[in-house]
């Protein structure tokens, strides 16, 4: 019997867990399928990896072409392989997630017809093939990289507050963080410095607007 016979290859997809935090909560970006299998239900960005394509370029051209959502933080999060995941053929993908400020969203989001819509991560519907599975594993993994990287600055402006920071942590974690503690802990880190600007949020005192010194990069913490 021929190889191709005994061992017949497995198509490779990716698929893109997209987060945001907007209103309070950690939010994703889904899809609502066109076609079966799971016709009408949500389920993440993504497709098949293309036989001339690298799988980064992959992800990123699914979520370009799905989304419009370009110039994002993108990382690679787990291999999903089970023979039963995609009733079709057999199908192993490759998942990542992508985070974003919300800022940006309006500009870039195309949520004609209804086909895409945010969702917060507690409150999501039950996703197509095993996609549950992809987003609580991108959650937990985000959220144990808070403890050693400075991950949670990719979902902020330019320009944020240390209360903006806070609040990305106990969004993430679920918990609340002493305010004196934290302004010390971040700032001993040595990766964000002042602008010179301030920012004033009604009566309340105004509040240092600081920058990341090495934007867009994701710094291991020591």
């Amino acid at each position: 019997m021929p190889a191709s016979e005994r061992y017949p290859e497995p198509a490779i997809s990716v698929d893109v867990v997209i987060f945001t935090i907007c209103e309070g909560a950690l939010q994703l970006l889904l899809a609502k399928r066109q076609r079966p299998p799971h016709q009408g239900k949500w389920a993440l960005p993504g497709g098949i990896v293309d036989l001339r394509e690298d799988l980064d370029t992959s992800a990123l051209r699914h979520l370009r072409e799905q989304t419009s959502l370009t110039g994002v933080y993108l990382e690679q999060l787990y291999t999903f392989g089970n023979p039963s995941r995609d009733p079709r053929m057999r199908v192993v993908s490759i998942a990542y997630y992508a985070l974003t400020p919300a800022a940006r969203l309006s500009a870039q989001i195309n949520l004609e017809h209804n086909r895409l819509r945010w969702f917060t991560f507690t409150t999501r519907p039950n996703l197509a093939f095993d996609h549950d599975a992809i987003v609580d594993v991108a959650r937990q993994r985000l959220a144990a990289k808070l403890a050693y990287s400075t991950i949670a600055m990719q979902f902020l402006p330019e320009r944020f507050t240390l209360p903006d920071l806070q609040n990305v942590y106990e969004i993430i974690l679920g918990r609340a963080f002493d305010k004196r503690n934290f302004r010390k802990h971040v700032l001993a880190l040595d990766q964000i410095e002042e602008t010179g600007e301030e920012r004033r949020l009604g009566n309340h005192r105004p509040a240092r607007l600081y920058r990341m010194k090495r934007p867009g990069q994701v710094e291991v913490i020591k």
